[in-house]
């Protein structure tokens, strides 16, 4: 009897629909899981189906192609526009017949030779089936520093450096390394001092504008109404807003930065009209734009230097 009005429940159906609850979600929760595990198996087969492609692809590569005596080096030819031995430019490259063609790193031979100071450009090239191609651009001197270098014993010692009409700084060439017998470089090329010593490395480009405005005034000069006439011999770049030069006939002549060629062209009419009264310039100030300071000596009393003949070996072609 239902002493209180309240109607019995149905507990076991409750029950039943708990389980039918906790069965389905159980469902999805193992259908979830074997979904997950058939991603992972697919991704683990690709994966492992692409690295035995790629070992295969290796082993075929290094057994027909890098490891395939068809293609060993015979030949390096090399060209230069210097005077760098061909011999010695095949030994910075790091090639040795023999080596395979098609496994060098050619940019790896192109990087040593061209962290040789005297070396501008380096074209690498394969030739198939047996031939390396070297094409050198060498640097050219224009001028010369003195700089503190490392002595082979140990201590530092002062030693001279060329620099390239670009400013890049260049140790001297062994001459064991040439294919010609140096020349006396030395003689011709105009010093230039009061630099920065910490600039002097080589390999690296002077960046100073008075390193730059000295090495414009040297290629100036050779193409000016004054080459031939005079030699320069050191040009000081210590002041920050002019060149003073010095000449082989004992000349002092002070520059500004700005307007070369007319400068020198001036220095040419200068020149010509003391001749006419027999004098030579002792001193003469270009860098002044509304008078020309000058001091004058006999011209027979002025040194008589002959201004030297250029590199003869500049842009000379070797191929070998």
């Amino acid at each position: 009897m239902n002493w209180f009005g309240r109607k019995r429940k149905n507990r076991r159906l409750g029950h039943e629909q708990v389980l039918d609850v906790r069965l389905r979600s159980d469902q999805i929760r193992a259908s979830r899981m074997r979904l997950v595990a058939i991603s992972l198996a697919l991704v683990f087969a690709t994966i492992f189906g692409f690295y035995i492609v790629w070992r295969t692809g290796e082993l075929v590569l290094n057994r027909f192609v890098y490891e395939n005596n068809a293609f060993a080096v015979e030949q390096i030819d090399v060209q230069t526009d210097g005077v760098i031995a061909p011999d010695q430019l095949r030994r910075w490259s790091g090639v040795n017949i023999g080596d395979n063609l098609l496994a060098l790193d050619l940019g790896r031979v192109k990087r040593d030779v061209e962290l040789v100071s005297t070396v501008r450009t380096v074209a690498v090239e394969r030739v198939l089936p047996h031939t390396l191609r070297l094409r050198v651009s060498e640097r050219d001197p224009l001028a010369q520093v003195r700089a503190l270098q490392m002595r082979a014993g140990g201590g530092v010692e002062m030693g001279v450096m060329h620099v390239d009409a670009e400013g890049y700084m260049m140790t001297l060439l062994d001459p064991r390394f040439r294919a010609v017998p140096a020349a006396q470089t030395n003689d011709f090329l105009p010093t230039i001092t009061g630099l920065n010593q910490n600039e002097l490395i080589p390999g690296h480009r002077l960046e100073s504008v008075q390193a730059q405005s000295a090495l414009q005034l040297i290629a100036a000069f050779d193409r000016s109404p004054m080459s031939g006439l005079v030699e320069l011999t050191t040009i000081d770049v210590s002041s920050p807003e002019v060149l003073q030069v010095t000449t082989g006939q004992g000349s002092q002549v002070t520059l500004s930065l700005l307007d070369l060629d007319r400068q020198l062209r001036r220095w040419r009419e200068i020149n010509d009209q003391g001749r006419r009264y027999g004098k030579a310039i002792f001193t003469l100030d270009l860098s002044v734009s509304n008078s020309i300071p000058a001091r004058w000596i006999d011209a027979a009393a002025a040194p008589q230097g002959v201004p030297k003949i250029k590199n003869p070996q500049r842009n000379r072609k070797n191929n070998v």
